[in-house]
């Protein structure tokens, strides 16, 4: 490694520790957790709300030590329910099918969803589900950054 590619590589460095610094000072003015240890999380301790459409469970949200929000949530939606309208947002997120059978709308096209598959919501893109078994279907979403 010459000099400029170690300047290069410092420079990085530097400007990532910043990142990293600034998103867990802006956690603490949030009062949002910075999540820098492992930890685990037992299902019967997860905070659920109730709806008409099923129940929600929070897991975690908080701010990663490398900058990113995350926030998981389980969630049980009952036959023929939407969580919410279609919609779009400037985070991005994750849905992983535990049980059930939905149909989610890839920014107009209906795509059948069932256990095992995962979804990808990507920022700034019209998206959405129903539960379109007979059973409840029972799902993790997770959220990576912000909507501000």
């Amino acid at each position: 490694m010459n000099r400029r590619e170690l300047c290069v590589a410092l420079s990085a460095l530097a400007t990532m520790t910043q990142s990293a610094a600034v998103a867990q000072s802006d956690a603490r003015a949030k009062k949002e957790p910075v999540l820098s240890r492992q930890m685990t999380f037992a299902f019967d301790q997860m905070p659920a709300s109730s709806s008409a459409f099923g129940v929600t469970r929070e897991v975690i949200k908080g701010v990663l030590p490398t900058g990113e929000y995350v926030g998981l949530h389980e969630t049980t939606l009952l036959p023929g329910f939407m969580p919410h309208p279609d919609h779009k947002h400037r985070h991005s997120e994750f849905m992983l099918m535990r049980e059930g059978t939905i149909e989610f709308n890839n920014d107009g096209t209906r795509q059948r969803v069932g256990p095992g598959d995962v979804i990808f919501a990507a920022s700034g893109v019209m998206h959405g589900w129903r539960n379109i078994g007979t059973v409840p279907a029972k799902y993790f979403v997770l959220t990576v950054g912000r909507d501000t």
